[in-house]
């Protein structure tokens, strides 16, 4: 009889696990199947400062068949990339992604970094420079477009997180936007209320002296500049400099900048080293 209790008894409690492991929740898969490690997009678990967004400034480029292949398809529907970005203008819906996708590569082959300004477009030539306002605030910010997409819904291009920051749409997700091309050479096209169209222009003084350099980051905390820095000079010998500016309205900006260099072989092999380590978007300026 006691034996037969313990037997029932046990029974039971193999019963109970067995019901338990079945109501147990099994783990989410996240992006089971897919590149990237999370299913959801989602802003940085770091706040981010404004402040802290690098200025894009237009420069030259040399672009390549990376991310510029046309036609191309994406869900079964054929996009055309655009001969040229003179003269783009459009109105639309601006929609960011960021954490899902930070660390993995844009179309061109470089590295999406969801703390600089840079966009998606479907069919702006890559890479290429935007004027980009928020009817809603009138906001503006220029971003370096080196990726494709959006490719769902109505909506016109796709900011990283700090772009959308920065037109103050990021806690909302999408934004009424104006876009409008700006020329690598310093010239972006702007319309006049009369239609007319403008033309302004980077001047620089006659006779000046002009560097180059690769900016690489900007930061109002000097400690993560100087962090920065110290990455960077171990990956070249060129000097690694800081530019501090002041402005009312973002207070002091730290700027960390390799240069000057002059040679455009050596300006990619630079940023082509930043970008595999993972230190940032480098682009050009010049002083």
């Amino acid at each position: 009889m006691f034996r037969a209790m313990i037997r029932v008894i046990s029974l039971i409690a193999v019963l109970g696990l067995i019901a338990a492991c079945s109501s147990t929740p099994a783990p989410s898969s996240g992006a089971a199947g897919s590149r990237y490690s999370i299913a959801q997009d989602r802003a940085p678990s770091t706040n981010l400062s404004v402040a802290e967004i690098a200025e894009v400034i237009p420069q030259p480029l040399q672009r390549t068949m990376a991310g510029n292949r046309s036609p191309y398809s994406v869900l079964g529907k054929t996009y055309h990339v655009l001969g040229t970005e003179a003269g783009y203008s459009e109105r639309g819906i601006a929609s960011w992604y960021g954490e899902k996708f930070h660390g993995h590569k844009t179309s061109n082959g470089e590295v999406f970094d969801m703390y600089q300004a840079s966009a998606a477009h479907k069919s702006l030539p890559i890479p290429s420079f935007l004027r980009v306002t928020n009817l809603d605030n009138n906001r503006s910010i220029v971003v370096r477009v080196n990726d494709r997409g959006p490719f769902h819904g109505n909506r016109l291009i796709d900011l990283s997180y700090a772009a959308a920051l920065k037109l103050g749409y990021a806690d909302r997700g999408t934004a009424r936007v104006q876009l409008e091309a700006i020329i690598a050479d310093g010239r972006a096209q702007d319309r006049s209320s009369s239609g007319a169209e403008a033309t302004v222009t980077q001047s620089l003084t006659v006779g000046a002296r002009v560097e180059k350099y690769i900016q690489v980051g900007a930061f109002s905390d000097l400690g993560r500049a100087r962090e920065l820095s110290r990455q960077l000079r171990q990956l070249t010998s060129k000097p690694v400099i800081i530019r501090s500016i002041e402005s009312q309205a973002s207070g002091v900006l730290h700027r960390v900048r390799v240069g000057p260099v002059s040679d455009p072989g050596e300006i990619r092999h630079i940023s082509q080293s930043v970008v595999a380590a993972n230190l940032g978007s480098p682009y050009t300026v010049t002083e």
